[in-house]
């Protein structure tokens, strides 16, 4: 997709600036969230036991629950743990299509997992290892590595401590 240029980026800077002085608040001044948390993100997958393998043995999340989806008879549900209480979950739906993964509105644009940086090194090396190609270095950017899961979905592998952004505390 074409970025936009000119006169429509310098709108699109206005609007932002204007968002935050209007929205956002310093710490100090931010009230409490509502939430606990993620308790978990959940995908449809095409393959149970591809996407297990790729979160469990390729990049170390371990596999914690596998049930039958509530809401499908024969859909596989199951999750991973992710850290912090965090659970990554997926679907099987059998006698569904799985079309590719599309970037639009109401779609996920990567999901970010924050990782420490021993399993970071561990993570890349390990998809080095298996050709699993990813994005990142070649950005500028050592600490998140930009790939897709075998399901299409986007992942960052991301080496900066949860509640940190572009290392500055965000919370």
């Amino acid at each position: 997709m074409a970025e936009p240029e000119g006169t429509t980026l310098e709108t699109l800077r206005t609007r932002r600036e204007t968002l935050r002085t209007r929205y956002l608040r310093g710490v100090s001044q931010r009230p409490a969230t509502t939430a606990r948390g993620v308790h978990h993100v959940a995908f449809i997958c095409r393959d149970v036991e591809e996407t297990i393998r790729f979160y469990q043995e390729l990049l170390g999340f371990p596999l914690v629950e596998v049930v039958e989806n509530r809401d499908y008879r024969g859909s596989t549900h199951f999750f991973f743990d992710i850290g912090n209480g965090n659970l990554l979950g997926f679907f099987d739906f059998p006698g569904h299509d799985h079309p590719p993964f599309a970037e639009t509105v109401g779609g996920v644009q990567h999901l970010a997992i924050s990782m420490e940086e021993d399993a970071h090194a561990a993570a890349r090396s390990a998809l080095d290892a298996a050709g699993i190609e990813y994005a990142g270095p070649d950005r500028g950017v050592e600490e998140s590595l930009y790939l897709r899961d075998p399901n299409g979905v986007p992942v960052e592998l991301y080496c900066e401590r949860l509640g940190i952004f572009n290392g500055h505390e965000i919370v």
